[in-house]
């Protein structure tokens, strides 16, 4: 058990290692498509409470219209990092 354990930290530091085992630029693509996934996944929910919010009182739009273009700040920082990493 403990022997597996040191095999599992070993592979987790990377100990031994030449080389990440994902490079950078990769690392930087994943976490823009994760970042976009759950952007999307949020304004899923708060896109359809804004139009409904919109439908009843039409002065909400503006504050419906901030709530969805919420989550896609994410994406924005995530993009941020693709530059500093690349």
């Amino acid at each position: 058990m403990i022997d597996a354990a040191t095999q599992l930290a070993n592979v987790v530091l990377q100990e031994g290692a030449s080389a990440p085992a994902i490079p950078p630029q990769a690392a930087a693509a994943l976490a823009v498509g994760l970042a976009a996934f759950g952007a999307g996944y949020a304004e899923r929910g708060i896109g359809a409470a804004a139009v409904g919010a919109v439908a009843e009182d039409e002065d909400l739009f503006v504050q419906g219209l901030i709530f969805t273009v919420l989550p896609e700040t994410l994406v924005i920082l995530a993009l941020v990092v693709v530059f500093l990493v690349g």
